[in-house]
């Protein structure tokens, strides 16, 4: 059983040391060429789409851990305690109703990118794009509440 203990740090481990290893060769890793954009000319780094798909495999794994997890945990505590299970999905059923909400506030319309010739910033990309900003914009927003009100939480009760 103790060898069990050791995947999920010898996991992160790896995951840490391919990024890290990825991220220097994204950035030091040379350019294969220079794009002209308003008069400057700016480096195309080599390993773009090597750093692009590490980012997005990431993600993938991000997510399905998520779901993961957050099933596992249903499932454990739906048998013990039903209410509190369902307090739990609450959260989850939540944070889906705020990612369609930011997916409707979206728009479809055209981003402007200097030196971009590409159809990914039409349409589906671009509401997706406009999406994730406004969930970050949202959840920063919640995270600097919460702390403020942690503060004054505990300051309540330390009184």
């Amino acid at each position: 059983m103790k060898d069990y203990k050791m995947i999920p740090k010898l996991a992160l481990w790896v995951l840490m040391g391919l990024g890290v290893l990825f991220s220097i060769l994204f950035f030091v890793g040379g350019s294969e060429g220079s794009l002209e954009v308003a008069g400057d000319f700016l480096d195309i780094p080599y390993f773009t789409n090597l750093f692009l798909t590490w980012n997005y495999v990431l993600v993938f794994l991000v997510v399905l851990i998520t779901l993961g997890v957050v099933i596992w945990e249903f499932t454990k505590t739906y048998k013990v305690d039903r209410t509190k299970a369902m307090r739990g999905l609450y959260v989850v059923l939540g944070s889906i109703v705020l990612i369609l909400i930011c997916w409707c506030l979206g728009s479809t319309d055209e981003l402007k990118i200097i030196g971009y010739e590409g159809t990914d910033n039409v349409g589906g990309m671009a509401k997706l794009t406009d999406a994730c900003i406004y969930l970050t914009y949202i959840l920063v927003l919640a995270t600097i509440v919460t702390m403020i009100w942690g503060i004054v939480h505990t300051k309540k009760l330390s009184k």
